[in-house]
């Protein structure tokens, strides 16, 4: 084919050239394009909000599972062993602006929504320092004693939000004993109408957020 040309195969191995800048350039192009869909496609943003939330729904109930066991290690007496009805508490990022999961102030029924406040009344929140925030031994975000349990805390801290500002807080309530936790989802697939919706499919009060506990209705 080469002899009818009039070119040996050698003649033309040795004329060949590299990619010419178009080349190069529709190939880059082709890359950039192929790189924006994957992107588009995988939404790394919503795959870190989903991450999140993940870890969210394990905080809670892994201290699900200590409050259980410390209510059935220790002799729990008193009106509210597990803390003071009817405040929730909340770990804070330190910043005395801040929201957190509230109770109404003039009845028991949540009221559903993020308020801000800083008052220490019936139907309030109580902020927990940031210094302080993930002890175990009461003066935590969570006001129980869990050193107080026969084998020592479960955990050596307690976990908080891995975003802890705004409304992206854990909150934390009790009765008696019983007890409820909650948090804000952020990605669409764990929140309302997501494919693995927590917070409107966890049979608590609220169908904005995810709540975990041993009495969802308070």
């Amino acid at each position: 084919m080469f002899r009818n040309h009039g070119m040996t195969l050698s003649r033309f191995l040795s004329g060949a050239k590299g990619f010419t800048l178009i080349e190069l350039l529709v190939v880059i192009a082709i890359v950039a394009v192929l790189a924006v869909v994957v992107i588009l496609t995988l939404n790394p943003a919503e795959l870190l909000r989903q991450a999140r939330d993940s870890n969210r729904i394990s905080d809670l109930g892994t201290m699900k599972s200590v409050l259980s066991i410390y209510l059935a290690d220790v002799n729990v007496t008193g009106t509210s062993p597990l803390g003071t009805w009817p405040k929730v508490y909340t770990n804070s990022n330190g910043n005395s602006a801040y929201t957190a999961y509230m109770y109404s102030a003039t009845n028991t029924l949540n009221t559903g929504a993020y308020l801000s406040s800083t008052a220490n009344a019936a139907g309030a929140t109580t902020q927990v320092a940031s210094t302080s925030q993930r002890n175990v031994d009461g003066s935590g975000w969570i006001p129980v004693n869990f050193n107080a349990i026969s084998s020592g805390s479960p955990t050596g801290n307690l976990p908080i939000d891995p975003l802890n500002t705004g409304s992206n807080t854990y909150a934390y309530a009790a009765s008696s004993t019983v007890f409820k936790f909650t948090a804000q989802m952020e990605s669409a697939k764990y929140s309302v109408g997501g494919g693995s919706d927590v917070e409107s499919n966890d049979g608590g009060i609220s169908t904005s957020t995810f709540e975990t506990g041993t009495k969802l209705a308070l």
